[in-house]
């Protein structure tokens, strides 16, 4: 494959029980009890859920490239967050289907600039990469969305 990348780490997870079983890392780092949302028929027990380590790696993901991106252009992000929401339903095809949506805060940069950092962090960020195209992703600053124009 022409545009195949050179892997540089691999995490590997063992799944048992499914949607309400357990989660292990290789390395230990991640063990956790897995449970399905009420909103899915669950018990929405304890345990998280694969929606949920889906947000916080997209936006773990997302932040690093807008970091990396504001850094070339000496913007401060210190104090930013990425906010990810991740949304499972049926599809009108059958079976299921994601949604995300990533909110950026940094109250400390203008609203031109966190939006310019937004649509190049979608562009540059792996996971951005291997949803575009395969479900819709939402982009907000401060909840309002990219193409709302400032006041």
């Amino acid at each position: 494959m022409i545009n195949e990348p050179k892997i540089l780490y691999t995490a590997e997870a063992t799944v048992t029980g499914g949607r309400e079983g357990h989660a292990r890392t290789s390395d230990g780092r991640l063990d956790v009890d897995l449970d399905v949302p009420a909103e899915m028929g669950g018990t929405s027990g304890p345990g998280t859920n694969p929606e949920q380590l889906f947000a916080a790696g997209y936006a773990a993901c997302f932040q690093s490239a807008m970091l990396r991106i504001a850094s070339g252009r000496k913007i401060d992000l210190t104090g930013s967050r990425i906010s990810a929401r991740v949304g499972i339903g049926p599809l009108k095809t059958g079976g299921f289907g994601l949604a995300a949506a990533l909110d950026m805060d940094a109250p400390q940069i203008s609203r031109e600039e966190a939006v310019d950092l937004m649509r190049r962090a979608h562009d540059a960020c792996p996971y951005s990469r291997a949803t575009r195209g395969n479900i819709d992703v939402t982009l907000t600053v401060g909840g309002a969305s990219l193409e709302r124009k400032a006041s």
